[in-house]
């Protein structure tokens, strides 16, 4: 039955998307919805990540598959161990919602090829092969819509699994599948899973791309693929994590592990920044999958300095956790993700609906802001006195957040030196206001 269906299925996506592929999209020109959803996605500054699938019941991250090299036949046995009874979408979203988060990005399919949701193309899905049987996302989609929450679901071009991706990139080598395949039938594969991601699960808010890099030379056939999406929900989002400029058709661009500009990926390949908004996403401890043996957790401020910085950067935060195979997202995540909620009930103002400041970044910390008012957000004071340097306005005043309290400052021909308020190194970030005329 399976195979029937994905027969049907590539034979309509075909039939059903010819204009786009004659047309492409090198003259991306975003759709009304498509700006509306660009700017929300701008003002929502702060998403959790989660990567989960079969992986999670080696305890040893995402990648265990590649990096332990286990045979395709034998990876497939994971899927019996995989029972969620924990699983509670309910829970999951009203904890993104504690946190103060505005969307969830979630891994639909990751480089293993297992499909967390019911796909009608293969049986290597949650639904035919664990003993839980039943479609997460489909569950997880109506609890955000229910809830308010935005919908992402990460997608990986890169597949270990599927015999089609050949010739072999550069990872997944020594995995036990066949030596031959066609590229363009696992496209088009890819393409029917999007179809179905797009179709059975309501609005979408985005669709998060990684793996290209696996193969920067193959014919990926972009524009079809955006333009398919484009077409079934032209407000979807697309994203890549390919740590290059952003290609046409992209309407966010990502940064991993690392601020706009600095992530570790994108300086190794000296690749451009686009005019897009951007997103950096990071890791809570060290992997982005559940790995029993990870105790390196990031500490309460490292995360609210993170996401400030990046509101600074004008970017988002895609905070990632790593629930367990059972479904739990254990008790390490969830107590920093409530801690982080709690500071942004005091400062979220100086962060939601924000763009970039007009100081770059300094070593002191960053700004945002709001119509007339700059958010001085100060991170790690040092001595007496910090400079904002010359920011081409006028400041008419400066005061403590939430707080009448005036802050002494002085302009000089460097700009505004500002004189460090008492107590500025027992909080995490003291934010002061600087209005502008």
């Amino acid at each position: 039955m399976k195979l029937i269906n994905r027969t049907l299925l590539l034979v309509s996506i075909l039939i059903g998307c010819l204009p786009a592929f004659v047309f492409g999209q090198n003259d991306y020109d975003p759709a009304p919805e498509n700006r509306e959803a660009r700017e929300w996605f701008q003002d929502a500054k702060f998403g959790m990540f989660i990567h989960w699938g079969v992986y999670s019941v080696l305890g040893d991250g995402e990648w265990v598959m590649n990096n332990q090299d286990i045979k395709k036949d034998n990876y497939q046995k994971l899927a019996k161990f995989f029972n969620p009874q924990e699983f509670d979408a309910e829970e999951w979203v009203s904890l993104a919602k504690e946190a103060g988060m505005k969307y969830i990005t979630i891994t639909s399919k990751h480089h293993d090829g297992f499909a967390m949701f019911d796909s009608e193309l293969t049986d290597w899905d949650i639904v035919d092969r664990t003993p839980y049987g039943k479609d997460v996302l489909k569950a997880l989609a109506e609890e955000c819509h229910e809830q308010g929450i935005k919908l992402f679901f990460y997608y990986s071009q890169l597949d270990w699994y599927q015999t089609d991706y050949y010739p072999r990139g550069r990872t997944g080598k020594n995995l036990g599948r066949p030596d031959s395949g066609n590229w363009n039938d696992y496209i088009d594969f890819m393409n029917g899973q999007l179809r179905e991601l797009l179709t059975n699960y309501g609005e979408i808010g985005g669709i998060w791309f990684d793996g290209y890099w696996d193969k920067r030379d193959a014919d990926w056939r972009l524009q079809e693929t955006y333009s398919l999406i484009h077409e079934l929900q032209p407000q979807c989002l697309i994203g890549s994590n390919h740590h290059e400029a952003p290609n046409p058709g992209e309407d966010f661009q990502m940064f991993e592990k690392g601020l706009p500009g600095h992530s570790p990926y994108q300086a190794d390949e000296g690749s451009g920044i686009g005019d897009v908004p951007f997103e950096t996403c990071e890791t809570m401890n060290n992997n982005w999958g559940f790995d029993l043996q990870d105790d390196n957790y990031k500490s309460k401020e490292d995360l609210i300095h993170y996401l400030v910085k990046a509101a600074g950067y004008n970017s988002n935060f895609l905070l990632n956790v790593g629930p367990m195979p059972n479904g739990e997202i254990q008790e390490e995540f969830t107590k920093r993700l409530k801690k982080i909620g709690d500071w942004l009930d005091d400062y979220g103002t100086t962060i939601y609906k924000t763009q970039g400041g007009p100081v770059k970044p300094q070593n002191w910390g960053v700004t945002t802001q709001k119509a007339d008012k700059i958010f001085i957000h100060l991170l790690e004071p040092e001595g007496e006195s910090f400079l904002l340097p010359d920011i081409d306005k006028n400041i008419n005043d400066i005061t403590l957040y939430n707080s009448d309290k005036s802050v002494s400052y002085k302009t000089t021909e460097h700009g505004t030196v500002i004189e460090i308020p008492e107590k500025a190194n027992d909080m995490i970030d003291m934010v002061m206001v600087a209005k502008t005329r």
